[in-house]
């Protein structure tokens, strides 16, 4: 009858060893019945061992408990599963003292990470749009007042910081209409995602000589349709923040993998390609943690806030999604991309 069930349920002895486990657990934990039966459930899968003092409280109280932890997943590909627990008591049942029941939570909050970024992405980019229009206002005043200027010098000297003036509010009106303004479609060719890693790589790096940047590339990760301009800024901004988080003097990590039946943007994809960036810096300051992609958001002294914003919506052009995770010593930002033609 439990082998008929698709909550996993564990039953263990009053040495909270292992009795038995059904067809949903071994699906979750990678475990087999006889692998697992007689051993001691906290050392069985790394995380297990959170669940001691719930097995306490209903051993002590007679009553069930409930919480939340977070285990590797059984493929070994470096993901983690969320689980909801719940332990109570199971005298009625021979051999067992309790149930563990197990309930995978991952892609609820899977689901609830994303819509979070992607109503972050909707402002970020009204916000933007609004940034856009007040910066083309006074640019356009400023390069008028430059022109009249010009006509007024006669010394070439001081014509040329006029055509400096001049080509400065041309470039940044560019980048407005460019960056800030209306989503353009991206221009998509097929490449190896590694191209404009490496050459962002080899650019950040020029920067600082004490940064230490390390490449953990997977070769089997397919060529991707992407727009090689846009791309390029998208990873440029991801990893010039991650050498400005370490301060320029401590390491970067550089990792490609292909993940399986991924959910990305409400959509399940048989194949999405996985980018991190690394950074042994301090971490995301936490008062900013849940804002960090909206426009003018940093906690930089001197950051502009307009990086992981305008990095966001390159990746969003592409069906993408930036996550991130970050403690002390230890960020990663995620890029992810659909595979072209892999959708589920």
């Amino acid at each position: 009858m439990l082998n008929n069930l698709s909550t996993a349920v564990l039953l263990v002895n009053h040495d909270f060893d292992v009795v038995f486990l059904n067809a949903a657990a071994e699906d979750i934990t990678g475990l087999s019945v006889r692998r697992a039966s007689g051993k001691s459930l906290f050392i069985l899968v790394p995380g297990f061992e959170q669940l001691s003092e719930l097995c306490e409280r209903a051993r002590d109280s007679g009553q069930s408990f409930g919480g939340s932890i977070r285990i590797p997943a059984a493929q070994r590909d470096g993901s983690e599963l969320e689980l909801a627990i719940r332990v109570s008591p199971a005298a009625a049942l021979q051999d067992s003292a309790f149930v563990v029941e197990l309930f995978d939570t991952t892609q609820r909050h899977q689901l609830d990470r994303e819509e979070a970024l992607v109503n972050q992405h909707g402002v970020s980019r009204r916000m933007l749009q609004q940034l856009a229009h007040e910066i083309r206002n006074p640019l356009g005043g400023l390069r008028g007042a430059a022109q009249l200027l010009e006509r007024e010098l006669s010394d070439p000297d001081l014509r040329e910081f006029t055509g400096v003036i001049i080509s400065e509010a041309d470039r940044l009106a560019r980048l407005m209409d460019g960056l800030l303004g209306p989503g353009q479609k991206p221009r998509t060719e097929p490449m190896n995602v590694h191209e404009p890693l490496e050459y962002v790589a080899t650019l950040v790096g020029s920067e600082s000589d004490q940064l230490e940047i390390t490449r953990d590339y997977d070769p089997s990760l397919p060529e991707l349709h992407l727009d090689r301009h846009q791309i390029t800024q998208a990873l440029l901004n991801l990893v010039r923040n991650a050498a400005q988080a370490v301060n320029g003097e401590g390491q970067i990590i550089l990792r490609t993998r292909i993940l399986t039946n991924q959910l990305l943007n409400r959509q399940v994809y048989k194949l999405v390609a996985a980018i991190e960036i690394e950074d042994d810096g301090p971490g995301v300051p936490p008062d900013i943690a849940s804002t960090l992609f909206y426009p003018l958001v940093t906690g930089r002294d001197g950051g502009t806030g307009l990086g992981l914003p305008l990095a966001q919506d390159l990746v969003n052009r592409h069906n993408g999604l930036i996550e991130y995770d970050s403690v002390p010593g230890r960020t990663v930002f995620t890029v992810h991309l659909p595979v072209e033609g892999e959708d589920g």
